[in-house]
């Protein structure tokens, strides 16, 4: 990618995404768009990945991994009390420039693979209509998995303000809150919909035991995000890994087979989130001609954002007919909802 793209790319994640959420990454990014030598180290990034979060995670990483430098005292994942944002970027390019060999590597070896678990929330209503429509326990095969934290959104629990009560896993002393916007409330279940398998398939599957593969997945996580480091410490201890099967590949050699294990008398439920970004318009358009041609013969979901817009969307293939709904906007970290139906 050149140069003037890159710093597009920055300008816009600085505008766009970190305004209103990261106060450090909004200063550093806007501040990177216009410094060239800082660009031409992200230029190393690899295709296709949106090059902001990979650069940014890469440089919290080195961070997070005990490289010394002052850099880290304007991370609120590190130290308690961090300094302005607004000071940051000298330091910021002293550290990128200092180690810009570690840098490249990363960039050059590592994808963006978060797994926001808070996005389960508004996975939570689909997967009730997606219940509700077929009555039949679900099988779930998610594209993009990263760990497969979001496969066990049925052991959750859930809060929708201004719903009263609690939604999903009733047991579970593991809540995941978001906000309702808008008049239409979504129908929800009191109790999860019954999950029959689950299934995650991704070009790198992040191995929760491995340390290093861990912290790459809280180095994704932006600095000030506390509750989001949270979430992801408490979903991840919970992880069960007999419970799942998590498949290292690209999703579109093996989706077929994958869905041909699926009994016929479950609802089959192909879903993702925001892995779409890092798909090309060939590759979202085979991904949907792949499910269209599984839906010839079987009954089968497909729920996904970032296809087409930033919208959730669910096509369904239901006795022969194709049904596309947009549900919800949302919210990029899953603050809020707006349904839609």
């Amino acid at each position: 990618m050149e140069i003037s793209s890159i710093s597009e790319s920055f300008r816009r994640f600085a505008d766009k995404e970190c305004r209103g959420s990261s106060r450090l990454y909004e200063q550093l990014s806007g501040r990177i768009a216009g410094d060239d030598d800082l660009l031409r180290i992200a230029a190393a990034s690899r295709e296709g990945q949106p090059i902001p979060n990979l650069f940014l995670g890469a440089v919290h990483l080195l961070l997070l991994s005990g490289f010394e430098h002052e850099l880290v005292d304007y991370y609120a994942s590190i130290v308690p009390n961090p300094k302005d944002a607004a000071a940051a970027f000298d330091p910021f390019k002293h550290f990128c420039l200092l180690y810009r060999d570690e840098l490249a590597q990363l960039l050059a070896t590592k994808l963006v693979q978060t797994n926001e678990v808070r996005r389960c929330a508004y996975l939570y209503p689909a997967f009730c209509l997606i219940h509700r429509l077929s009555n039949k326990p679900l099988a779930l095969i998610e594209v993009g998995t990263s760990a497969g934290l979001q496969l066990f959104w049925d052991q959750y629990r859930y809060s929708y303000d201004p719903v009263d009560g609690f939604f999903g896993n009733q047991q579970s002393s593991f809540t995941l809150a978001t906000s309702l916007r808008g008049s239409n409330m979504p129908f929800l279940y009191s109790d999860s919909p019954p999950v029959a398998s689950r299934l995650g398939i991704d070009l790198h599957v992040n191995q929760l035991q491995y340390s290093e593969d861990r912290l790459w997945m809280k180095a994704l996580i932006w600095p000030e995000h506390r509750e989001r480091m949270e979430h992801f410490e408490v979903a991840a201890s919970n992880f069960d890994n007999q419970a799942v099967q998590l498949i290292e590949d690209n999703a579109l050699a093996c989706l077929d087979s994958a869905a041909a294990t699926i009994a016929e008398d479950h609802a089959l439920c192909i879903f993702h989130t925001h892995v779409a970004n890092q798909l090309s318009l060939a590759d979202k358009q085979q991904l949907c001609e792949q499910i269209r041609i599984i839906g010839e013969t079987r009954e089968v979901y497909h729920l996904y954002n970032n296809m087409w817009d930033a919208d959730l969307y669910l096509d369904s293939y239901r006795n022969g007919r194709f049904h596309r709904s947009s549900l919800a906007e949302t919210d990029g970290h899953a603050r809020w909802l707006k349904w839609k139906l």
